[in-house]
């Protein structure tokens, strides 16, 4: 049987693209929070890089499901997980798209290229 991950690759790209433009979108809000010079508008800005480090992880655990599938799953999941703590709810369509696949690709399916005995 072929390792076909197709559907953890697609949505983890997807995820991690969605969760560099919401990296963008926080970094752009903390930019505008440094100008009306407010309050820790720094530490946003620190969060939305963060949360872009975390999805360009999370593409690259999309571009290796195919070979290395828990490494890729595990890229993910931490991926996930962390850009839902740098930038919480900016974060929460990057962190469904990415954790999915990398669940998929964890929890793997039983064998099923052995032949089932006949009954």
């Amino acid at each position: 049987m072929e390792n076909k991950k197709t559907v953890e690759l697609v949505l983890g790209l997807i995820g991690g693209i969605l969760g560099i433009i919401a990296g963008i979108y926080s970094m752009n809000i903390g930019g505008l929070a440094s100008v009306f010079h407010v309050d820790r508008a720094v530490t946003v800005n620190n969060f939305g890089i963060g949360a872009i480090i975390l999805s360009i992880l999370g593409i690259i655990g999309a571009l290796i499901v195919k070979n290395k599938t828990k490494l890729g799953g595990i890229f993910m999941i931490i991926a996930a997980l962390g850009g839902l703590v740098c930038i919480t709810y900016f974060y929460i369509p990057s962190g469904i798209l990415l954790i999915i696949p990398g669940l998929m690709s964890i929890i793997k399916k039983k064998d099923e290229s052995k032949p089932k005995a006949a009954v």
